[in-house]
């Protein structure tokens, strides 16, 4: 199960729209969630409403919360949205075998034993979780809130049987050129790095929240950089285990013109 868990705080104002990229997630068989973050501010209906936008269209949930309340939501999200996940396939199987009748039509002890199958398949079954960080200028006083998320997702990702990864992007790039995504942190379950991430962050005005949520796609799904039809971003920590079979430039990226 992949799942794309962006916070943000605001409205993008570069490149595709995050919507369509959305949309091309779940096809991709990811899930994107979205929070908005706010402090003191309000991040307006207009970005309120595309953050709800980007959830539907990625097949997941959006929440509007504050900086204490970040940490406690990228949990909840992550497991509420494999339970989601879980049940879907799960009642797709028993759809097929049982036809018409619902599950709520079984005898109280076989709903049980379901009930267990689908809680015992929350925690072992695979997960990779890819948090795409906003760092655009209004958000420089919320990453210290962002990593104590980060380092609490990832704690709670550790304490699961399945095998389960991080990984961590944050946008626009902090190298020079107008790069979308940089890549943090690749898949991993280790702690020892977290504390490096964000530390030459060079925080921007724009948000090119569509593009960076292309790339992250990209990355998920194992494209290359060279065969992605998108530009150069920074990926020297891209995991050398991306041997799955790649598209080609005329993939992922060739219907969405900027």
């Amino acid at each position: 199960m992949n799942q794309i868990i962006l916070i943000t705080d605001g409205c993008s104002n570069v490149g595709v729209s995050p919507v369509i990229a959305a949309a091309h997630a779940k096809s991709e068989g990811i899930v994107v969630n979205v929070i908005g973050l706010i402090d003191s501010s309000e991040i307006g209906e207009h970005g309120i409403a595309e953050i709800n936008e980007i959830a539907e269209a990625g097949g997941g949930m959006s929440r509007i919360v504050n900086t204490t309340e970040l940490s406690q939501t990228v949990q909840m999200m992550t497991r509420k949205t494999v339970v989601q996940t879980i049940q879907q396939v799960v009642g797709k199987e028993l759809q097929h075998i049982l036809g018409d009748s619902k599950i709520e039509s079984l005898p109280p002890e076989q709903r049980s034993q379901v009930v267990r199958v689908m809680d015992d398949l929350s925690e072992t079954a695979a997960l990779r979780v890819a948090l795409l960080i906003d760092a655009s200028a209004s958000m420089k006083p919320k990453m210290q809130a962002v990593k104590e998320s980060i380092y609490d997702l990832q704690l709670s990702i550790q304490a699961r049987t399945g095998d389960s990864e991080m990984a961590v992007f944050h946008f626009p790039a902090s190298v020079s050129g107008d790069e979308a995504v940089e890549m943090d942190l690749s898949w991993t379950r280790d702690l020892a790095n977290l504390n490096r991430l964000f530390y030459k962050l060079n925080m921007k005005g724009t948000t090119p929240t569509g593009p960076a949520l292309l790339k992250v796609i990209q990355f998920m799904a194992g494209v290359s950089e060279e065969e992605s039809s998108g530009g150069p971003w920074n990926a020297t920590a891209y995991a050398d285990e991306q041997e799955r079979p790649h598209k080609g430039k005329d993939g992922m990226l060739s219907d969405y013109v900027v």
